[in-house]
């Protein structure tokens, strides 16, 4: 017979476990967003991405902005320079670029000599939002979007985008128009 005390423990250890599952995870602190001061001649309504620090800064009044942690391109793949949101997406569909595929055919096995496009959805690696970063019109294949790999956050490691938790993108999402200026230093 089952004791009273090891059912207790039992049972409270199997509450434990669906409440935390084993894919869980706790993202540090300092990539949480929080309103934060900035330089007072940036102009309200622009992002502001520091790529080294893994920071995004949605500058929303004089001398202030949301920042986000984020994870962004690995070394030599890195988007640089000055761009504008000019489509958003949510659940966006996605297939890796021609690139991407050259550079690492099995893990992109899938997308190899086939027009596949991966639907939107929960295991889709652009997560639930995606900003559409172009210039000039033209779009740069570079995006903010949300991410499957809440780890990355904080790292060097993506093709290039901008990668965020997706409960965070979600945020800036509503945050920012189509038009918006991105920097990405």
């Amino acid at each position: 017979m089952i004791s009273r005390r090891a059912f207790v423990a039992s049972s409270a250890a199997a509450v434990s476990c669906l409440a935390a599952p084993a894919f869980a995870f706790t993202i540090d602190p300092v990539f949480r967003p929080q309103t934060v001061s900035i330089k007072k001649d940036l102009a309200p309504g622009q992002i502001l991405v520091l790529p080294r620090a893994h920071f995004l800064y949605f500058v929303s009044a004089e001398g202030q902005a949301r920042r986000y942690g984020v994870g962004v391109g690995k070394a030599g793949l890195e988007f640089t320079g000055t761009a504008s949101i000019d489509v958003k997406k949510k659940w966006p569909t996605w297939r890796p670029t021609n690139e991407m595929i050259e550079r690492d055919p099995q893990a992109y096995s899938k997308f190899v000599d086939n027009d596949y496009v991966q639907p939107g959805g929960p295991g889709n690696p652009l997560g639930s939002r995606a900003l559409y970063l172009f210039q000039n019109g033209r779009d740069t294949y570079f995006r903010i979007h949300g991410t499957t790999a809440p780890r990355s956050i904080g790292q060097s490691v993506s093709n290039g985008c901008i990668r965020m938790l997706n409960e965070h993108v979600e945020d800036l999402y509503e945050r920012v128009p189509v038009g918006t200026k991105v920097t990405v230093l």
